[in-house]
């Protein structure tokens, strides 16, 4: 049901923490959101780790930072406790008219709350009691729906509509320029190993296996990308190893020069789907309907398995992912080439605003 606003905000908070996926996957809220409101001041309430892609952002007037890990010692840190009371308070200075919460957990309920807005906004379904902070729930009846519907959902209560989805990337002229100095001057592909879960990790030795064919068949050099966990990956000197090299807002400029990106789901692999590059989104635990490369269901590999999709962190087997092969993955990506006039520009529906 649309959600009646008794006065027209004049200052947002979005609620929306973590991760790096879920926060590209809010992007096109965002842009409904400003473009409906296009007076108030908006901001954003993220986790220091994932702050720099929401940094100056053209859209955001402020990002407020929400220091999770040193909160979550408050039963055991003193001073933790009275830097979580001191955040509530500064929010409630804030004066928000209009918070909406996008995360849909307890912590973010509770921030929600504390802000003491006029309207606080949620699901309807959202986990561990959440929905109690807030004064207006969103109904959804498919769970199953991929994330973006769901927050399209929401900025249809608010009168912002469904569409166009839009991706707004902000990416400044000096993170372009280094990766031009980092990235080869060929046509490269990006090879994105890691993930948040060790169950999402096609085995690393078989990314590395990728490397020749992906040479001598497709003529890209390759480029790992990564934090510092990819360093000591079996990579050796075949590739450029960019593991611990680049932000956030340069992971998305180098991306966004690829010719072809490989990825566990995993930020990388929600960005190249943002950004329409010809991609190979490798799955296994989770269901890549929820929460995979939004309207790129062509970029998906993964197996039919009667265990999957299985939602778990731990797994004795993990065939899902062990039983996926060099050559499913290059068949996969020789695929998203031949159609890489259509792959490589913007998906039907999506557009991406790249700007400086």
């Amino acid at each position: 049901m649309p959600i009646s606003l008794s006065v027209e905000p004049k200052r947002i908070l979005i609620v929306k923490p973590s991760a790096i996926g879920d926060i590209v996957h809010t992007l096109p809220f965002l842009h409904l959101l400003r473009t409906r409101f296009k007076t108030a001041e908006i901001s954003w309430l993220v986790v220091p780790a994932f702050a720099s892609l929401l940094q100056n952002h053209r859209l955001l007037d402020h990002v407020l930072l929400f220091e999770r890990r040193r909160f979550s010692n408050m039963w055991r840190d003193a001073s933790a406790a009275k830097g979580l009371f001191q955040f509530a308070m500064a929010l409630r200075r804030q004066e928000f008219d209009l918070v909406i919460d996008l995360q849909g957990l307890l912590r973010s309920g509770w921030i929600t709350w504390q802000t003491r807005a006029r309207t606080r906004v949620g699901f309807g379904y959202a986990r561990e009691g959440a929905p109690m902070f807030y004064t207006h729930r969103v109904t959804t009846h498919d769970h199953e729906r991929h994330a973006i519907e769901r927050y399209l959902d929401v900025a249809e209560a608010l009168g912002c509509g469904r569409g166009p989805v839009v991706f707004d990337f902000d990416v400044p002229e000096a993170a372009r320029v280094r990766v031009k100095a980092l990235a080869p001057r060929q046509p490269y592909a990006v090879l994105a190993p890691t993930t948040n879960w060790p169950t999402k990790r096609w085995p690393a030795d078989r990314f590395a296996k990728l490397i020749e064919p992906i040479e001598r068949e497709l003529g890209l050099r390759c480029v790992v990308s990564g934090g510092n966990d990819v360093v000591d990956m079996p990579f050796g000197d075949r590739a450029i190893n960019l593991g611990g090299k680049t932000d956030l807002k340069e992971l998305v400029a180098l991306i966004d020069g690829a010719s072809l990106v490989i990825a566990n789901d995993s930020a990388p692999m929600h960005i190249a789907a943002a950004l329409g590059r010809p991609l190979v989104s490798i799955f296994g635990p989770t269901n890549a309907v929820r929460t995979g490369p939004y309207g790129r269901p062509d970029t998906v590999l993964q197996l039919d398995l009667v265990c999957r999709p299985c939602y778990s962190r731990s797994c004795a087997h993990t065939s899902c992912m062990n039983w996926i092969e060099v050559e499913h993955v290059m068949t996969a990506a020789k695929a998203q080439l031949s159609s890489a006039p259509a792959s490589a520009a913007e998906p039907a529906g999506l557009t991406t605003n790249l700007s400086s």
